[in-house]
């Protein structure tokens, strides 16, 4: 018998966010891995130790994971997290991947899962709360109503785009590029919230072109709305 390697989304940052799911696969497996070096030092850790306490005293598997843009260094690095886990599924061991969010939305544990299913293993994905949602949710606002389309970009490699599409957006991974990002935006005429650490310590939230900040960290986002009708933005 081989283990299960699951991939467990624990939301956006409030430990309250997390699902009943991951809370009882938590408790019920010994061996969680975490991205990062440092296991305490990982957002996701620190998010869901706040839900599970006992999680402190599971065994721990670092996996590292540079944010590197060269594609060969990325596979290179994916294959390796892939064979550190691998080990402890052979021992018929299950592995539960705690990753910020929702498992399934630009998560680097998707690419460990291909790799980790293509050698016949068992692998699950369990939703978590998405940070837009729960960005969404802070601000006070819809992400879509009616038959507005919705769109979710990956803003530090489209941040050259124009945002002209019909509907909203949600610009994720902007903190890098935020002062390109914010001009570009200020062009499109749509109503702009930045949110910064949804559900952390630290967590701010600006409304309108002219507060967003040239530089914010890494856990932001954007929400471009598209301006009702007679309404001026």
């Amino acid at each position: 018998m081989t283990g299960i390697l699951y991939g467990v989304g624990v939301g956006p940052g409030d430990p309250e966010l997390m699902t009943l799911k991951a809370v009882r696969l938590i408790r019920e497996n010994e061996i969680i891995a975490l991205p990062g070096s440092v296991v305490r030092d990982s957002v996701a850790y620190q998010i869901a130790v706040q839900a599970v306490p006992e999680l402190a005293q599971k065994t721990l598997l670092p996996v590292n994971m540079p944010m590197v843009m060269d594609r060969e260094e990325m596979k290179k690095n994916h294959l390796q997290a892939a064979d550190f886990l691998e080990s402890h599924l052979a021992q018929g061991h299950n592995v539960v991947y705690l990753t910020l969010g929702d498992s399934t939305i630009y998560s680097t544990f998707l690419y460990i899962q291909r790799y980790i299913a293509e050698r016949g293993y068992r692998t699950e994905l369990v939703n978590g709360i998405p940070s837009f949602c729960a960005a969404a949710a802070r601000a006070g606002i819809s992400l879509a109503e009616w038959n507005e389309p919705l769109h979710i970009l990956p803003a530090v490699h489209r941040c050259q785009q124009p945002f002209d599409l019909p509907g909203n957006y949600i610009l994720m991974k902007s903190g890098s590029r935020m002062g390109e990002v914010r001009d570009l935006l200020r062009k499109s005429g749509r109503e702009i919230i930045m949110v910064e650490n949804c559900g952390m310590q630290g967590e701010k939230i600006c409304r309108g072109t002219d507060n967003i900040p040239d530089h914010a960290g890494y856990y932001s986002l954007i929400i471009a709305k598209q301006p009702k009708p007679g309404k001026s933005c």
